[in-house]
């Protein structure tokens, strides 16, 4: 995907093509910098057999998504449920946060 500028780190969401050159988009599942490599969980990509799977990548064939600034209340239901799936309590808890903040200034 080209040079990696930016430092990746674990929870990063990162987009790329595995060595069949399958889109993938997931998020940093953990990391081996010696080895400049990455596990990524994947949770979209146009092979469906993918996803769910954690696979290993060159740092070198991931770049980071920019992470939106704004997301809406379906947005952030999935990440809610993907932070549940995840055993992410730390995530869940910001992203519910999140969410009642924007129900709030919606009533």
């Amino acid at each position: 995907m080209g040079t990696n500028k930016t430092i990746l780190k674990t929870s990063d969401w990162v987009k790329g093509k595995s060595r069949h050159d399958e889109l993938i988009i997931g998020f940093i599942d953990s990391m081996n910098v010696l080895k400049e490599a990455v596990n990524v969980t994947v949770v979209e990509s146009d092979n469906e057999e993918m996803i769910g799977l954690t696979i290993p990548m060159s740092v070198h064939q991931v770049e980071i998504i920019p992470e939106s600034d704004t997301k809406d209340a379906a947005q952030l239901g999935f990440l809610i449920d993907l932070a549940l799936a995840t055993d992410d309590k730390e995530w869940f808890q910001e992203l519910s946060a999140q969410l009642n903040a924007k129900k709030e200034t919606v009533n």
